[in-house]
């Protein structure tokens, strides 16, 4: 008996710590104290989409020096072809990146009852990617693709397994209201981004800085 109530005081203790991290930084995002330690180079997560969401997440990838952010891995839904080619044709002129594939979260005219089910298993196939190559920051700009990595980066730096930072982009077709995405990174992302200055008004973090992509 005493030890089953020892093992539920740990268990009690365990879960209070867990919830109280990750109070922690959201509270360190939301004050916006998200500094990047750091280093030679940054290992860097771009989250593919499919079609605009691509093009513009690579026009970015474009405009960074490449020394810098290496290594690189491109993740993007595993029945997405075209952005493959896309990506190999931005990275012709080097070879220090990878490509990692994921189920995709929701596929167009999927229910969003079965879209929580679909997105949970993604996350599930996500945690080893991400534990592998433990990155020091995620790009990403709208696609549901995202949400499984940028979960997993944040509950593995809830665990102390990681310390990533995630800075979501938004897409510059979105004018007057974030994505759907962008309504659920805006609590855990490290750096909110939108590329219409009167957008900076549907959110109360985002930071603008011109057309990005």
């Amino acid at each position: 008996m005493a030890g089953d109530d020892f093992f539920l005081s740990i268990c009690v203790l365990l879960i209070l710590t867990f919830l109280i991290r990750i109070i922690y930084l959201m509270l360190v995002i939301i004050t916006g104290n998200c500094a990047l330690i750091k280093t030679k180079t940054i290992r860097t997560v771009f989250c593919i989409g499919s079609g605009g969401h691509t093009t513009e997440l690579l026009r970015f990838v474009n405009k960074l020096n490449m020394k810098k952010y290496q290594p690189r891995m491109y993740i993007l839904a595993d029945n997405d072809v075209n952005s493959e080619v896309k990506i190999r044709e931005t990275e012709k002129d080097n070879n220090n990146f990878y490509l990692a594939r994921i189920p995709r979260s929701r596929n167009v005219k999927q229910s969003y009852l079965s879209s929580v089910v679909s997105t949970l298993y993604a996350t599930l196939y996500t945690i080893p990617i991400i534990f592998k190559l433990k990155p020091d920051i995620i790009f990403c700009n709208g696609p549901g693709t995202c949400i499984p990595v940028c979960v997993v980066a944040f509950l593995l730096r809830c665990l102390f397994l990681l310390d990533c930072r995630i800075v979501f982009i938004e897409s510059i077709c979105r004018v007057r209201t974030l994505s759907l995405t962008g309504k659920i990174l805006q609590y855990f992302a490290d750096i909110m981004i939108v590329q219409w200055p009167n957008m900076t008004e549907t959110c109360f973090r985002a930071k603008y800085f011109g057309r990005l992509t």
